[in-house]
């Protein structure tokens, strides 16, 4: 497996549950193409959780929309819709990296000046 492939499969094995990442996103973080990301995902053969990630509209790819949906609904991501056209609501379940390393490093005290 090549460096690309490892960072973009690292990145979406640590989307947290209830969250999602766009495909220009990811393709951000990795300094690569959506299109590229596209590929590494549905190239098969990976155990991650693939329908956290969408497309610019916050809908999986059309092939999977039925058994994203699925996921979507048992881990509570926040949906616009939720029919057979599922769209995720980015503004509340758009997650990013940074968020994470964020999140677990220690706050700091201010000091008066």
């Amino acid at each position: 497996m090549d460096d690309l492939t490892e960072q973009v499969l690292g990145i979406v094995a640590s989307i947290p549950a209830g969250r999602v990442m766009t495909y220009g996103g990811l393709a951000r973080e990795v300094d690569t193409g959506a299109r590229t990301v596209g590929r590494i995902l549905h190239g098969g053969g990976h155990d991650i959780p693939w329908w956290r990630v969408v497309n610019a509209d916050g809908r999986p790819y059309s092939g999977a929309a039925d058994r994203a949906r699925i996921k979507f609904l048992n881990e509570s991501t926040p949906l616009l819709s939720d029919d057979p056209d599922v769209r995720v609501d980015l503004a509340q379940a758009r997650w990013a990296p940074a968020e994470t390393t964020a999140s677990t490093e220690p706050v700091q005290p201010q000091q008066d000046h």
